[in-house]
């Protein structure tokens, strides 16, 4: 990575910020289905608390995305983390229903503020011939976040209880925001003067900065990439993985001579494909870039992830496991940034605040309704192999959508 850059200063704590602080929410992806009788709450209502923090951004990414055109994105980033550390503790400090709904809800509007504004300020600083490689790293700071998160949060559940390991994810998702409230620099573009240039006052070939509404179709496109992987990898993926493995294998698994915790299991799962995704979304970034055709780029991560489903809907044995999720995880990370990236091609700077804020709430849209969905049809006795044989075939239709773009 390019510590030279002009970018670097802004890049490094905000993407260690961010990383942290997802621990607290990924493990609680991770041990929840399977270690919700610790947190006081019933079966029926994981899909409910799992997807309650995206929900919240519906009014929150809004809400962000336009004070972020108006106030230092300091002034909107730190706070957030600080507020993501609280709903992490009350994970660990509180038991039931309703106290883990309020700690949920706050934690989507943290997030609101965390990913809405983290990725304004990486746009802010990168120069737009990098923009693909920065957006790329900076969403791997997101992936390692699911990394750590993941495996940490179900080994510490297996070794100290639920209520232990979260107060521990809370402390360091704590030091990162001290990071940022210590280290990160403001971004935030200058305000449009008093008295705007005229397009008399402008050379003949040169636009009114920052005037020009995006283009309607590709921008609806870009959202469709960021709705099919929300919903398959963040939605489906993630909220039903613990079931799958404690369905097929019971509350351990035997590898060899190896047997671990169903949550541990799940952790390392999650954790250890999440690497893929941290590849493929800094290398995707930086082969569109090169190619100068992220619709190109995006369509074959379109593919890996129809592949990968595909896989996961034959799931009898372990090795369709081992085989599917690698190829979810480098398709869901090459979207993941790509289609931050479009939209920062397609929306100007001091716009993009309040179109980051639609874009991001299009995206929860999809991860709050993802569980909702995936436990509404496991529970008509679909099962597995329909469930991701249905994800697959939307990957599919979006795979058909982005062939249609042309260009860049």
């Amino acid at each position: 990575m390019p510590k030279h850059s002009s970018t670097w200063p802004v890049f490094w704590p905000v993407a260690v910020a961010t990383a942290l602080s997802l621990l607290g929410d990924t493990a609680m992806y991770t041990v929840l289905p399977t270690h919700n009788d610790q947190a006081g709450v019933a079966v029926a209502s994981i899909g409910i608390l799992l997807s309650a923090n995206r929900w919240v951004r519906f009014a929150s990414n809004g809400g962000v995305g336009w004070l972020a055109e108006r106030w230092p994105r300091r002034w909107l980033f730190v706070p957030a983390l600080f507020l993501g550390v609280l709903s992490t503790a009350l994970y660990a400090l509180t038991r039931g229903f309703w106290f883990l709904l309020v700690a949920r809800l706050l934690w989507g509007v943290a997030w609101s503020g965390i990913w809405v504004v983290g990725n304004a300020i990486i746009l802010d600083a990168a120069a737009e011939h990098q923009r693909g490689r920065w957006v790329g790293f900076y969403h791997t700071s997101f992936f390692m976040g699911g990394m750590i998160g993941a495996p940490l949060g179900g080994i510490l559940t297996d070794a100290v209880g639920y209520g232990g390991a979260m107060g521990i994810l809370a402390l360091f998702m704590f030091g990162g925001a001290v990071c940022a409230l210590l280290f990160l620099p403001e971004t935030r573009p200058h305000p449009i003067p008093t008295n705007p240039i005229t397009p008399a006052e402008l050379p003949p070939a040169t636009p009114i900065p920052d005037e020009k509404a995006p283009a309607w179709r590709p921008l609806l496109t870009t959202m469709g990439l960021l709705l099919t992987n929300r919903l398959l990898v963040s939605g489906f993926l993630l909220a039903t993985f613990g079931r799958l493995l404690a369905e097929r294998w019971g509350e351990t698994m035997q590898i060899g001579a190896w047997e671990m915790g169903i949550a541990t299991a799940t952790g390392l799962g999650l954790g250890l494909t999440t690497i893929m995704s941290m590849i493929s979304s800094s290398v995707a970034g930086g082969v569109s870039d090169r190619l100068g055709s992220r619709w190109r780029t995006a369509a074959g991560g379109l593919l890996l992830m129809a592949a990968g489903f595909l896989a996961l809907s034959q799931a009898t044995s372990v090795w369709f496991i081992v085989l599917g999720f690698p190829l979810i995880s480098l398709g869901s990370g090459s979207l993941q940034s790509l289609s931050t990236v479009l939209m920062g091609d397609l929306v100007h700077g001091r716009q993009r605040g309040r179109y980051l804020g639609i874009f991001y709430t299009v995206g929860d849209a999809a991860s709050a309704l993802g569980p909702l969905l995936a436990y509404a049809i496991l529970a008509s006795g679909a099962g597995f192999g329909w469930l991701y044989g249905f994800a697959c075939g939307l990957a599919l239709l979006m795979f058909l959508g982005v062939s249609l773009r042309q260009g860049g």
